[in-house]
């Protein structure tokens, strides 16, 4: 056993593993560093604002992370759901430390944990963490094959599943990404079962040509695949149930913070954390509300770009 697995082990001895601890069900929402301009990228108040919408719920225990990975990992203990909200790319907090964290994660995942990466968090370079992507959520952002502009995507209709529940027809603008990297390539627009992987798109819409045509916030594009996908539907959330027992999904949206203040987009990550946790998710969804005074709450100090 070389050094890192032996440090691996120890830290999942200190943990303790998944959550046979009882009946409360605890998730860990981790916030990146500070990113963009003000409103943009809000990880450290975003994952808060989330956390505050869940501690109403019964049985639910929500913590927080601020400013990535954390120095004390015992945060982490007896977690039944991690969910990164962060900067990803070649940055992504769970590829440092040359392959540790990976590991770590990789770990968490074979023992069932729950594993959920929204916005620029569910971007990593493909040859650094591609294949944990697929395993874990079902897909990730690739650069150049995937494409990222703003637009308003109209979500109006929605599968049968526990994430959707409550969830009403809305549209939001937002930097949704969308031609992911999904597992065998599929499209990701259609529900499908691959070597034991049951995957469900959840926010799916088609963009327009124009939208398809760019430009993309960056690289500037067009890129002529997107285009030849014309018409076709997109997935921008997707959930995914692992032969390991756990679950997880991919959420595109989160750049613009005050999207949060929208009851739908809030529902259908709201349900998401519970659902990938394996607690169970209400008739009617998670209920929350957030007030402008909470929106501007917690915001990182920025200067405007």
């Amino acid at each position: 056993m070389n050094c890192r697995s032996i440090l691996v082990v120890a830290l999942l001895m200190i943990w303790g593993g998944t959550s046979s601890h009882g009946e409360t069900t605890k998730i860990v929402l981790v916030a990146g560093k500070p990113s963009h301009p003000p409103r943009m990228h809000e990880f450290n108040a975003g994952v808060q604002l989330l956390a505050k919408c869940l501690e109403g719920v019964p049985d639910v225990e929500p913590h927080f992370v601020l400013n990535g990975w954390p120095e004390d990992e015992s945060i982490f203990k007896d977690a039944d759901a991690v969910v990164f909200f962060m900067d990803g790319g070649k940055r992504h907090e769970i590829v440092q430390e040359n392959g540790r964290r990976l590991t770590v994660v990789d770990e968490w995942a074979k023992q069932g944990v729950g594993l959920g990466f929204m916005h620029f968090g569910v971007e990593v370079v493909a040859d650094q963490a591609g294949d944990q992507f697929k395993r874990w959520i079902g897909g990730h952002y690739e650069n150049m094959h995937s494409c990222n502009p703003i637009w308003e995507p109209s979500f109006q209709t929605f599968p049968k599943h526990p994430i959707t529940r409550g969830v009403k027809p809305f549209q939001i603008k937002d930097e949704w990404y969308f031609n992911m990297r999904f597992v065998a390539d599929v499209s990701g627009n259609e529900p499908a079962t691959i070597d034991g992987l049951n995957f469900t798109p959840i926010l799916v819409a088609a963009p327009s040509d124009a939208v398809r045509n760019g430009p993309y916030v960056y690289p500037k594009g067009p890129y002529p695949h997107i285009q030849a996908s014309k018409g076709r539907a997109e997935a921008m959330m997707w959930a995914v149930e692992r032969p390991d027992s756990g679950r997880g999904y991919g959420f595109t949206g989160g750049h613009f913070h005050d999207n949060w203040g929208n009851e739908n987009f809030r529902k259908v990550v709201l349900n998401g954390l519970l659902w990938i946790a394996q607690a169970e998710v209400p008739a009617s969804g998670v209920q929350s509300s957030v007030s402008q005074q909470q929106l501007d709450a917690n915001l990182d100090p920025k200067r405007r770009r």
